[in-house]
């Protein structure tokens, strides 16, 4: 009988050791796991060189101001499996803005976003969640909840937010981060993100290392059919389109500096510090 015991620990010793395993690792190369989404307009995106946060390169990202022109101005990178209604994961990269950025006036340029097609619902076609963005020196998130379902009725063109009577609905509720933000500065962010339509989600970012927001038992994503959501990460200069295509300030050309992108279930694999 001891014989047997000790041959079954032995055996259990022998199982390989299982450990969780970072869903995304990019340390700033345009190859290795991106979907190819190609920029909007005048946009451009490259690995470079001359300015990286760690390693030998990192991700450049540029928009350019086109007057008259009523589109977007993406400039991303995709992970696809983003996030699933349910999941709960760890997000980081870092970030910097060139030297000379101009922050006044305040004008919108988000550098990531949560997002999904909802071209089925006749309500939406891609929505964001979650999005990352400066507006002036500071660095805000926010969260979107609701409902977006096929099948279910529209609200009013003019109110979103109108959840009454089962309608689809969205309304986002933005939160600031950091507000001294600096051009030609590194800057490393953290999310960790339980995704729930109800109030059972959670919010938490980290800058530097140093927790900076925490939010418990509170909705963080639409109620929606369990579709996928891509997590992004770049410049989308979304002011350029919201403030009725146009710019505010004299900079038309934007340029964006990505670096150590990390998705997982533990914290470590989304410090760009320890990817």
């Amino acid at each position: 009988m001891l014989v047997q015991t000790l041959k079954l620990a032995l055996g259990l010793l022998s199982l390989p050791t299982t450990y969780a395993v970072p869903e995304f690792t990019n340390h700033g190369t345009a190859s290795g796991g991106w979907r190819d989404v190609k920029p909007e307009k005048q946009g451009t995106k490259s690995q470079v060189a001359n300015v990286v946060y760690r390693g030998d390169s990192a991700l450049k990202v540029t928009q350019t101001f086109v007057p008259g022109y009523e589109g977007r101005y993406h400039s991303e990178y995709v992970v696809n499996k983003g996030y699933k209604r349910g999941e709960v994961k760890f997000y980081g990269f870092a970030f910097r803005l060139s030297d000379s950025w101009e922050f006044d006036p305040p004008q919108s340029f988000n550098i990531a976003q949560w997002i999904a097609d909802f071209g089925d619902t006749n309500c939406d076609d891609w929505s964001p969640t979650s999005m990352v963005y400066l507006r002036g020196r500071t660095l805000y998130s926010r969260v979107k909840t609701g409902q977006l379902l096929p099948g279910k009725p529209c609200p009013p063109a003019n109110n979103k937010g109108d959840c009454s009577g089962g309608k689809n609905c969205q309304k986002s509720r933005e939160f600031a981060l950091k507000n001294d933000i600096d051009g030609g500065v590194w800057y490393r962010l953290t999310f960790q993100i339980t995704w729930k339509s109800d109030a059972t989600g959670q919010f938490k970012t980290w800058i530097n290392g140093t927790k900076v927001h925490e939010e418990t038992n509170i909705p963080t994503t639409l109620l929606d059919d369990n579709r996928e959501f891509s997590f992004r990460v770049g410049l989308y200069a979304n002011g350029w389109h919201d403030d009725n295509h146009q710019m505010k300030g004299t900079q038309g050309f934007r340029q964006v500096w990505i670096d150590e992108i990390g998705v997982g279930s533990e914290f470590k694999d989304a410090d760009p510090d320890r990817l």
